[in-house]
């Protein structure tokens, strides 16, 4: 049985900093599912938390706090924040808040809500685009160096809502949602340019990719889910195509393949149907993808996904008063180092097979 946390409101005032940073960590912990680092090999693991944290916490009472203490309770290496807004009109944007209270280093640069955030410093940044994209390249004391991307696409013509409010469209119908109606399958093929260039001039390392990618993903649109949801076809979505087309693994599927038994939603815990009464359209529509070079030394390999909260909150909590405080799910993936060796002595399971997508 989980407490009700609403009684806390009207302590929040009484509570200094410090003592809130207290009660936040223990209001969110008991949302965080199994996050034990001490399966990890130590130096060879990497963790990458991937959020979209709701315009910069100022939806949530004490917001900004809450969001802080998911990211310390979570313990990543790397994050990739989306929505990243001034905190309350007086802070800094919500990244560069955290990463300066944890001592950490925050690369947004123009752009007014993507942001990424380490305690380990940037050996170069790179920027695509204000609103789509925005990245760092981070090399370690062992020499093994990735590029990392922070991404959002448009929101609008959300696929899985517009099956939900017409079960009749077509496919072709549903498809031009992404290429026509809404800027996601141009947004995603700008953006792999610019990612593209950035891997040419240093072709022997990892990249990562990840963000709200504002629609679900080929493999999670496949004839068994269409059995079993409501809003979902056996369709070939471009947007996740363009990803896999260009070598991207998506890293909580590659240990994840059965789209029902691990659905991974991120969409939404917090609001569960709209003010009319409609039921929400749930989906993964946050993502982290992963390419590794064809000859490096080191490479990237996801061993452990989560999304985050473990349970959802009673929808009866005002969401002012909610303890998790954004309406995207969180992506948390361990990876594991391995050296070009290991690689090739190890089995080949994450591999997606293009040549059957939606599978």
């Amino acid at each position: 049985m989980r407490p009700s946390f609403r009684h806390l409101d009207g302590l929040h005032p009484a509570i200094d900093p410090c003592g809130w940073l207290i009660v936040s960590l223990l209001l969110v912990i008991p949302f965080l599912g199994c996050l034990d680092r001490a399966a990890m090999a130590g130096d060879d693991d990497l963790r990458v938390l991937v959020w979209n944290v709701w315009r910069g916490g100022n939806e949530v009472d004490r917001g900004p706090e809450k969001i802080k203490a998911v990211v310390e309770a979570t313990r990543p290496d790397l994050v990739l924040l989306q929505e990243s807004y001034d905190v309350d009109g007086e802070r800094p944007t919500l990244g560069r808040w955290i990463a300066t209270g944890l001592g950490w280093h925050a690369h947004q640069s123009e752009s007014p809500h993507l942001c990424v955030l380490s305690p380990t410093p940037f050996d170069a940044t790179f920027f695509h685009d204000p609103w789509h994209g925005v990245g760092v390249r981070i090399e370690d004391d062992r020499g093994r160096a990735f590029v990392a991307w922070s991404i959002w696409l448009d929101y609008r013509a959300y696929v899985t809502y517009a099956l939900r409010d017409d079960p009749s469209i077509t496919d072709e119908a549903l498809l031009k949602l992404e290429s026509e109606t809404s800027d996601r399958l141009r947004e995603v093929t700008a953006l792999l340019t610019d990612v593209e260039a950035v891997s040419k001039d240093d072709p022997a390392i990892p990249t990562l990719v990840g963000g709200d990618f504002n629609c679900p993903s080929h493999l999670d649109w496949t004839v068994d889910t269409a059995r079993m949801y409501r809003h979902r076809r056996n369709l070939d979505l471009p947007v996740s195509g363009a990803m896999s087309a260009a070598g991207f693994v998506d890293a909580f599927r590659a240990l994840h393949p059965d789209p029902i038994q691990h659905p991974g939603i991120t969409w939404s815990p917090m609001f569960r149907e709209k003010a009319d009464g409609t039921v929400q359209a749930f989906d993964r529509i946050d993502r982290l993808y992963v390419r590794n070079p064809r000859r490096g030394e080191w490479s990237l390999h996801p061993v452990a996904a989560m999304v985050l909260p473990d349970g959802w909150e009673d929808e009866r909590i005002p969401v002012r008063s909610r303890v998790f405080p954004s309406d995207h799910a969180a992506v948390v993936v361990d990876f594991e180092w391995r050296r070009a060796s290991a690689v090739e002595e190890a089995p080949a399971t994450l591999v997606e097979d293009d040549a059957t997508p939606g599978t």
